[in-house]
């Protein structure tokens, strides 16, 4: 039989629309959605991202697979302008003269974890996020954004008109006007605006701290608000403040390394130092606890934690935090709190805390810092039979000063003794090394030996501190 080709024609035809509509019709009756693309296919179709196609293709850790990944990401892409403009700034003639590893890490300083919106930006208004991209410590860089003249980033690169919010299979992708340079601390400290007055003291104080501060660290810095210094000031303008001090009274927000929040909470309290020097150019002391927040020298406590930059880490504080005297740490250590007790109201007619705080070596009673003090714990003024009235209280008191020295445990002798007048009168006898688990033994003015010093060295700008195990008693013979 003869088959007319038009027979086929028809044949291939129906089969054609059998199929199309067979693969286009969902359950009710629609056509099959069309598949979202992933962020890379989006850039790839996007002219205005053609550079950071090339930039992705050209970096180390093969950043398109990456970001073809099933995410969820949020991408802040610059635009080609963007690029051109950042390559010119840092003297590039082209991508390819960017290291491919550092190309790899300031593109991932534009990628975000979690699928974020502009909706998400706004509602939070401003705060921070952590990029891919590797910051001091080895923890992801942070991003702070702020949405109260259109939504930027680091103060850096704002989202352009019509860019926010396009919508991939993987996440979302925001266009932004500028490449968002990795930040150091100090340049986070300058994108945001809550810590203006913290740039501006860092520029006046003395030492140049600006240039400190964005060197290669790490440093950890507790940043004041701009509310904490206002209160701290509390009308004398910066411009007022000798600049000398207000050098140490920055440097001891200042702590060496790298300590996130996690570090402090998992070592719960605890003393380290800080940048600020006190008697004998000795490095501050410094008090955290975190059994209610995070929380310094008693005062100051942590609002946002972990701000995360090449050379260091921020953690915002609520309160300016002054030279510490050894009063500061009485207070502020919860076991010291019956020192406390007895220094103030078991003794009200001594005012200790005002003696104790003071930084000027002339008074007219003879008791001038530095001081050095050793400090009995809670327990060890539970080993008592009973706390002894005021009077006898005042002199067992005085009995653990020394006035105009800063004894620190490098000052005791090695192997040896060392005594020390005290304001009560009588003599105390330091013994290195001391009996296990002691660092030092005490012989307190009453002749009982054996007294452990527990802790050594916490050091205020007017004296130091030693912890004691047991209460020194004076020689009441006398």
């Amino acid at each position: 039989m003869k088959t007319s080709p038009n027979f086929f024609k028809s044949i291939l035809a129906t089969l054609v629309m059998v199929i199309t509509f067979s693969c286009s019709d969902d359950d009710n009756g629609g056509p099959a959605p069309v598949p979202e693309q992933n962020i890379v296919e989006i850039a790839l179709a996007t002219p205005e991202l053609a550079t950071l196609v090339a930039a992705l293709q050209a970096a180390d850790g093969n950043l398109v697979e990456v970001l073809s990944g099933d995410g969820p990401f949020t991408v802040l892409a610059p635009t080609n302008a963007a690029f051109v403009t950042f390559l010119a700034a840092n003297g590039f003639n082209s991508l390819d003269d960017v290291p491919t590893d550092v190309l790899a890490e300031i593109l991932l300083n534009h990628v975000i974890s979690a699928d974020i919106t502009s909706g998400d930006l706004v509602a939070s208004g401003a705060g921070y996020a952590s990029t891919n991209a590797s910051g001091a410590g080895g923890n992801n860089i942070s991003i702070y954004f702020n949405t109260s003249n259109g939504v930027r980033f680091n103060n850096a690169s704002a989202v352009t008109d019509g860019g926010a919010d396009i919508s991939a299979s993987n996440g979302t992708i925001h266009i932004v006007d500028a490449v968002i340079p990795i930040p150091s601390i100090v340049a986070h400290a300058a994108a945001n605006s809550e810590f203006s007055s913290l740039v501006t003291a860092l520029g006046a104080a003395d030492g140049d701290l600006i240039n400190v501060l964005s060197g290669d660290g790490p440093f950890t810095v507790l940043a004041p608000d701009n509310a904490a210094f206002e209160t701290f000031l509390d009308g004398t303008p910066l411009g007022n403040v000798n600049t000398a001090v207000l050098s140490q009274i920055l440097l001891n927000h200042v702590v060496e390394g790298v300590v996130t929040s996690t570090d402090l909470v998992g070592s719960g309290a605890g003393y380290t130092n800080t940048f600020a020097t006190g008697p004998g150019d000795n490095d501050l002391s410094l008090y955290f606890n975190t059994s209610d927040g995070v929380i310094f020298n008693g005062i100051s406590t942590v609002t946002t934690a972990d701000v995360v930059g090449t050379n260091g880490i921020i953690h915002a504080v609520d309160t300016v935090i002054d030279i510490p005297t050894v009063v500061t740490f009485a207070a502020a250590d919860p076991n010291f709190s019956t020192l406390v007790e007895a220094l103030t109201t078991l003794t009200p007619a001594t005012d200790f805390v005002n003696i104790l705080s003071r930084t000027d070596g002339s008074n007219a009673d003879g008791i001038n810092p530095e001081y050095t003090v050793f400090a009995p714990t809670n327990e060890a003024f539970d080993a008592l039979d009973e706390i002894p009235g005021e009077v006898v209280l005042t002199q067992v008191l005085l009995h653990h000063v020394v006035s105009e020295s800063n004894i620190t445990s490098a000052d005791l002798t090695p192997n040896g003794d060392t005594t020390a007048p005290t304001l009560e009168g009588d003599n105390i006898t330091i013994t290195l090394p001391g009996t296990d688990p002691n660092i030092a033994d005490v012989t307190d003015g009453a002749g009982n030996s054996g007294k452990g010093i527990i802790a050594v060295d916490v050091q205020a700008g007017n004296g130091i501190i030693h912890v004691l195990d047991a209460v020194l008693l004076p020689d009441t013979t006398n």
